[in-house]
């Protein structure tokens, strides 16, 4: 009998072995898997996203003074003009009648004002009626005045020098004066024109380097500055309208759209993790098995990483994404 159980130990001690082995694997395989990022030394940059339009910084839209149909087209866009240049021609047939018909009638009372005059110094005629010839005169001379204005106004001419940035309309159309015929600027310098959020406008500050992308520039980050901010906000949108000055030598033209970042804090050398490893200003790590919190100081926060200026050390590494509802003194494997 107690050969029998000398010779039934080592069986029990391995089914103990095996026991403890499952139980061991059991526990480990049931803990969470997690991954580990090791903080690392990069740019951190902390922006405010915006859209904006490109557009001349001296520009005018011109529509006509009195609508009229369109009789001629004197510019075309990419023309240089200047200050005064008529830039197209309404209809003024009627006006140029109107303008005969009363210079015919100036005439006639011209020479009735000069013929009653000298009848009055020979005592033929009343004062009171070379008064009247003289009146009328008078009053005709103000009619072509205005009848002449009235002409000048469907000539529809450029407020300043520049460049025909656009025009619409065709020779033959009807021209409201809401309708705008003629964009004129100057081809430099350019802007672009932005709406910032009112939460974000208060960070933004004249000078500020701004980041910027276009579509037509897939491939190319922009640079340029901030020139101004209008002081009062649009109430509907909850926006404010920023100016974005662009050098002279940038590749974008009049109406492109972008997006820019407007850069409010930059960092050349910070201590990054992900965004992600950071929960309510603490990170988690990993300790024979365990977790443990660490708190931590946060700088600028990125859409992917955020700074840290304090608490955590250059070689210590991070759960990269927690678990949710993963706590300190909980187990984990790591990957």
């Amino acid at each position: 009998m107690t050969r029998r159980l000398l010779r039934q130990i080592p069986l029990l001690l391995i089914l103990l072995g095996i026991a403890a082995a499952g139980v061991w694997w059991w526990w480990r395989m049931s803990a969470p898997e997690v991954a580990l990022a090791l903080p690392r030394r990069g740019p951190a940059v902390e922006a405010i996203y915006a859209t904006g339009t490109v557009e001349a910084e001296k520009w005018a839209r011109i529509a006509p003074v009195s609508p009229g149909r369109i009789a001629e087209i004197l510019a075309l866009e990419g023309d240089s003009v200047k200050e005064g240049q008529p830039l197209a021609r309404l209809d003024d047939r009627e006006a140029r009648a109107r303008i005969a018909e009363l210079e015919a009638k100036a005439a006639y009372w011209r020479e009735e004002m000069n013929r009653s005059a000298a009848l009055t110094e020979r005592g033929y005629r009343s004062t009171e009626a070379t008064q009247k010839a003289r009146s009328e005169f008078n009053q005709i001379t103000a009619a072509i005045n205005a009848a002449r204005q009235k002409r000048s106004d469907l000539l529809v001419t450029s407020p300043m020098d520049g460049v025909v940035l656009k025009r619409d309309g065709e020779v033959g159309e009807l021209a409201e004066v809401k309708d705008a015929l003629f964009w004129v600027g100057a081809p430099h310098p350019l802007r672009i024109t932005a709406e910032v959020d009112e939460e974000d406008i208060a960070r933004v500050r004249i000078g500020q380097k701004v980041l910027i992308k276009a579509d037509a520039f897939a491939e190319r980050v922009l640079e340029a500055r901030v020139d101004r901010i209008t002081p009062k906000g649009d109430p509907v949108n909850k926006t404010f309208r920023v100016r974005v000055m662009l050098p002279d030598d940038t590749p974008l033209l009049v109406g492109m759209t972008t997006e820019i970042n407007i850069i409010t804090a930059e960092h050349t050398d910070a201590l990054l993790i992900p965004v992600t490893a950071l929960r309510d200003g603490t990170a988690l790590i990993a300790e024979d098995g365990r977790v443990a919190a660490l708190a931590l100081s946060i700088g600028i926060r990125g859409r992917t990483m955020v700074e840290v200026t304090g608490g955590l050390a250059p070689d210590r590494p991070v759960i990269a994404s927690p678990p949710a509802g993963l706590k300190p003194g909980d187990r984990v494997r790591v990957k």
